[in-house]
């Protein structure tokens, strides 16, 4: 099975609400965007307009790999923005900034692709598991981009007061994974650590200015570096580490409540999660209506059970509650205690026709829908249905398999999620599935299994759908300085982002002007 091979295979939509005041000074728009974080387009709104940080709020963080509708508020300024994957609708005004607060839930349309006849056999009864036991409201690997790119926790870092070390984690540890134009700037400080006068060749470096103009003015100074750093970044650096270890801390809270028999593992980006396939009505009563913390050193505990799940994870980590603090910048970076529902139960669970699958030749696909409160994982929901046969690449294999990415038309380089491409279930070779063709006869299917298809070859000079084509060994090492068509482009780039502030500047009023 796999899922998010397009854009539009999964597809989310908030659920939301604000109050319009006609004259508040935040502008609300809904963001449609597809292939860029929450992250990375806010950046690319204020990079456009001049906005300083923190002028752009919003309800959650939304997945990078899909096609996503979300609120975000602009701060005193009126933006517009079209782009083919980027796209603002103005919807009013309102006095706050957006919160979690304004987000009432999130709609889901996942398409599944390469399922065989086999996968589909076991879906429904999966699925009234769903309806009945709920899905453990794990973070997924999402979460935990950190550790995939090589990062570790930076939170455990700061913990320690390691600040250099948090900070070398975050600016100069290049991603084996990642193709883009940052993780160059990112080897460009790992090779020159100190040398904060360094001139860095690539246009990326230009979001982390405020860090290095507070290096050059206090070279010594790592945790000044660090708390440059966009406020709503740094605290998703420490959520990150809470995340785990409410994961960590859940699960062995199921250990206890449930016996061995009736819990199955699944394999996650930061090591193993359980879930039930089965409970007696009390212990679903106690799962449905507990919470377990995000741990802070004023964490509380009234269940024995959740402080015995809080003493063993956190006796693991070689740390007490009172350790969860950043003595040095306490205001700035501190960890908050938040209880999080145990178990979630996904509404309107729809499970479409399974129809032949037109990016994998010889596989099914099916669309799934649901609806999840704010904060709960779509992709746990999808694990859960397809448990049978999930299972998910860890961060070494994802290195190990890596292929490079196919180049577009224009020359810009297209990189795909490796973190959740999971692999099909084993057949032995001749196990072909009945699948039929799209006039309803025969179709020829694969001689072994999902992972033969991933082997099919592609005409001569076109990348099969859904995989990624190998490099020639001869491209597999280039030159770290850009090429003259890139720098056209960073030109072109920057030209349209001045055109845009001065248009912005243009709509201004007179007296905001000689201000």
């Amino acid at each position: 099975m796999r899922i998010k091979q397009k854009p539009e295979d999964f597809s989310v939509k908030e659920s939301y609400r604000f109050d319009e005041v006609p004259s508040g000074r935040h502008r609300v728009y809904l963001m449609d965007k597809q292939k860029l974080s929450t992250f990375d387009a806010a950046d690319r709104i204020r990079d456009a307009f001049g906005l300083r940080p923190g002028s752009i709020s919003y309800c959650g963080l939304k997945d990078k790999q899909g096609r996503t509708e979300q609120l975000i508020a602009v701060d005193g300024a009126d933006v517009d923005m079209q782009d083919p994957d980027l796209r603002l609708k103005y919807l009013g005004r309102t006095d706050q900034p957006l919160s979690a607060a304004n987000i009432t839930s999130n709609r889901f349309a996942v398409t599944v692709r390469m399922l065989t006849e086999e996968s589909i056999g076991p879906l429904n009864l999966a699925a009234a598991e769903i309806n009945r036991l709920g899905v453990v409201n794990y973070f997924d690997s999402q979460r935990f981009g950190s550790l995939k790119h090589g990062q570790g926790f930076i939170a455990k870092d700061l913990i320690r007061g390691d600040f250099e070390a948090a900070l070398r984690n975050y600016l100069a540890q290049p991603s084996e994974l990642d193709r883009s134009e940052d993780a160059k700037v990112k080897a460009f400080w790992r090779e020159n650590w100190g040398r904060w006068d360094a001139r860095v060749p690539f246009e990326g470096s230009r979001k982390y200015h405020r860090i290095l103009k507070s290096l050059r003015e206090h070279p010594g100074d790592y945790l000044r570096a660090f708390l440059q750093i966009d406020a709503s970044y740094r605290a998703m650096l420490l959520f990150t580490y809470q995340s785990y270890l409410w994961n960590e801390g859940v699960r062995r809270y199921l250990q206890l409540l449930l016996p061995r028999e009736n819990l199955f593992p699944l394999k996650y980006q930061a090591g193993t999660l359980l879930f039930h396939r089965d409970a007696d009505l009390e212990v679903l009563e106690t799962l449905r209506n507990s919470t377990f913390p995000l741990l802070a050193p004023d964490s509380t505990f009234e269940d024995p059970k959740v402080k015995q799940a809080v003493d063993w994870v956190l006796g693991r980590e070689k740390l007490k509650l009172e350790d969860l603090r950043v003595e040095e910048a306490r205001r700035m970076l501190f960890f908050k205690h938040e209880e999080r529902p145990t178990v979630v139960i996904p509404h309107k669970l729809v499970i479409g026709r399974v129809q032949n699958d037109d990016l994998n030749r010889g596989y099914l696909k099916v669309n799934i829908a649901f609806t999840l409160p704010p904060g709960a994982y779509a992709t746990l929901v999808i694990k859960r249905l397809f448990h049978f046969e999930y299972a998910e690449d860890s961060a070494q294999q994802i290195r190990e398999s890596w292929r490079a990415p196919v180049e577009d038309r224009d020359g810009e380089r297209e990189s795909g999620d490796t973190a959740f491409a999971p692999r099909g279930p084993r057949k032995a070779p001749g196990s072909t599935p009945p699948v039929s063709g799209p006039r309803g006869g025969p179709k020829a299917a694969p001689t072994a299994g999902p992972r033969a298809a991933r082997r099919t070859p592609a005409p001569e000079g076109a990348p099969s759908p859904g995989r990624r084509t190998q490099a020639p060994k001869s491209q597999e090492h280039r030159p770290s300085q850009p090429s003259a068509g890139f720098l056209e482009r960073q030109r072109q780039k920057k030209d349209a982002k001045d055109q845009a502030r001065r248009e912005q500047a243009a709509k201004r009023p007179e007296s905001r002007k000689k201000k």
